[in-house]
């Protein structure tokens, strides 16, 4: 009964068009967010920022992009790791090459070179769909694996490909403890995904679902694919980019082109098909059970087993984590193939009408 929505009236456009129209939503998320910024850093460990809170922070924000230009345009992309590195890359390069480069603007423009390597390969989509598109997509990936492995100038010369970076400052602020990596990646990944949420509801928004939908009567209602499929592969790349320089910059520290390979693609690609195509929360949930499931399962497996008097190496906890990890997406993929952000649905509907169900 608390999740009601007798006597919120709506008088104006501007109130019933909100991103969350239910007062009991703006609470909830209000209230996830400051518990976020201000207890998290409070009681978490420098284990917890590290291997949990800052991968489920940069790898939403990466799901992100991915469900933008997936879930909500369509278009089947297996090269978003390859965006990862180009935004890792570029942001690098700037940070460095240039004297006294800020982080975030560094981070930026990594996330606008990542912008114009996705509008290339997304070139493509104009022409082909599907799994054409898919394999079109995966062909960026392997450039980016060869340029920044052979192309020297990217990497400063460095042999193996593999940079780092230091000294990493916000308006004066040091971002070198695991707490302040928190905030940052955090801070932006509220921006970004308050930016989404309200773009996937413009008029951008719209016709991208049109275009995934069905384009050819799309395109009779006077949408234009190139420019739908273009914007979308942008916005995704931009998102995935600045992802990607996170992940190198905040997360690694120091990386190889290794760091960011096909495996990362489908890890992303994963998570926006466990967490619900098409749904910003989904996003949220698919890099949850991406990132924390796997961890999970490293802790309490030989526990579970040791219950049972059975003894287990730590290589064979680590197939045990594969076998388990994947019959857990063949299982969701069958029992709610909209992911979990449909059960999230499911669930603040039947609360709506809880406890009299009729």
């Amino acid at each position: 009964m608390l999740y009601r929505e007798n006597g919120q009236f709506k008088t104006t456009y501007r109130a019933d068009q909100q991103i969350f129209p239910i007062a009991q939503d703006r609470l909830f998320i209000l209230a996830a967010v400051l518990f976020a910024f201000v207890v998290v850093p409070a009681i978490a460990s420098d284990y917890t920022f590290r291997a949990l809170l800052i991968p489920f922070a940069i790898m939403s924000l990466a799901a992100l992009g991915v469900n933008v230009l997936v879930g909500y345009c369509g278009q089947i992309s297996l090269g978003s790791g390859a965006f990862m590195a180009v935004g890792a890359y570029g942001a690098y390069n700037f940070f460095v090459r240039i004297p006294d480069m800020p982080l975030i603007p560094a981070l930026i423009l990594g996330g606008l070179c990542s912008t114009a390597f996705g509008i290339l390969f997304g070139l493509p989509s104009l022409r082909v769909k599907g799994l054409y598109l898919a394999v079109a997509t995966l062909a960026a990936q392997f450039f980016a694996d060869w340029m920044f492995l052979r192309i020297k100038w990217f990497t400063l010369n460095t042999p193996s490909g593999s940079v780092s970076v230091s000294g990493m400052q916000v308006f004066g602020y040091p971002i070198d403890s695991p707490t302040s990596k928190y905030l940052l990646c955090l801070s932006i990944l509220v921006v970004m995904g308050i930016a989404a949420k309200n773009l996937v509801r413009s008029a951008i928004g719209r016709e991208w679902m049109a275009i995934r939908d069905m384009d050819v009567a799309a395109a009779v209602i006077g949408i234009r694919p190139m420019y739908a499929k273009l914007s979308a592969f942008a916005v995704s790349s931009f998102i995935i980019g600045v992802a990607g320089a996170l992940w190198g910059f905040v997360y690694l520290g120091a990386w190889e082109p290794a760091a960011f390979s096909a495996d990362m693609s489908f890890r992303l690609l994963f998570m926006v098909i466990i967490g619900g195509l098409g749904s910003i929360m989904g996003s949220f949930f698919g890099a949850a059970f991406i990132v924390l499931l796997p961890i999970a399962l490293n802790q309490f497996l030989p526990v579970l087993l040791g219950v049972f008097g059975i003894e287990i190496s730590t290589a064979g906890i680590s197939h045990a984590e594969l076998i388990i990890f994947g019959g857990l997406i063949v299982w969701f993929l069958i029992v709610e193939p909209h992911g979990l952000a449909k059960l999230w649905s499911t669930g603040k509907q039947k609360l709506r009408l809880w406890p009299f169900p009729h």
